[in-house]
């Protein structure tokens, strides 16, 4: 049987908001929103693993059911790449059968309920090895050099619904092979973005103004 898993990178460390995997949103912390999510979507994901480096963290996580994994300091600092955290997951535990697996990051804790469930059936039908989910950018981009203000996306005086259409990778989740995340890859070149239209793919949380934002669309919604 081929399994898929669902892995919650969550460090202890942050600068901006301090041990914001743990804030609360909606009387949950974070990382219990991503948690949930995986458990409620049991019939693709068979194990929900969190990679921890706190003590608090693992015993929410814990809390809400998932299984521990303790990363080392070594993979833990602000510049380490996600994909560290999920290789070493991988090789840490028994993935003899693990075929695929699902990156749910906490600092994006709202999620369209079918969303899983309709990008796992892409992700199968495509035969890629690697999705992630996008969103359209409706913005006018352009660059400044020397003083001079470039279009980059539109020509002065276009409406903003003609302009080409542009993507931004907004982080609700992704899905990979486990024998990418084993060569340091979550997104490969032949990967599938999925696109989603709707307002939770504007949530990142990395500062105090995202996550009041976060606060104020789960109480709306």
């Amino acid at each position: 049987m081929n399994k898929t898993i669902a892995i919650i990178p969550a460090r202890g460390g942050s600068k901006r908001i301090p041990e914001k995997n743990i804030q609360t949103l909606g009387n949950l912390p974070l990382i219990g929103h991503s948690i949930i999510y995986a458990k409620e979507n049991k019939d693709i994901i068979d194990e929900v693993y969190v990679s921890t480096d706190n003590d608090q963290i693992k015993q929410i996580a814990l809390q809400f059911g998932a299984k521990i994994l303790d990363r080392p300091e070594s993979i833990s600092g602000d510049l380490e790449p996600t994909v560290s955290a999920l290789k070493h997951v991988l090789e840490n535990i028994d993935s003899d059968q693990i075929e695929n697996v699902v990156l749910l990051q906490p600092t994006n804790p709202l999620r369209p309920e079918n969303l899983l469930r309709e990008a796992f059936e892409k992700f199968l039908m495509n035969n890629r090895d690697s999705l992630f989910t996008v969103s359209r950018n409706h913005q006018k981009f352009g660059k400044i050099i020397n003083d001079k203000f470039i279009p980059f996306n539109y020509s002065y005086g276009q409406r903003s619904q003609d302009l080409e259409p542009l993507y931004f990778e907004n982080g609700l989740l992704y899905i990979t092979k486990k024998t990418l995340i084993l060569n340091d890859i979550i997104i490969s070149e032949n990967a599938l973005p999925f696109k989603v239209n709707h307002i939770f793919a504007q949530v990142d949380i990395d500062t105090q103004d995202d996550l009041d934002y976060a606060k104020y669309l789960y109480q709306k919604k």
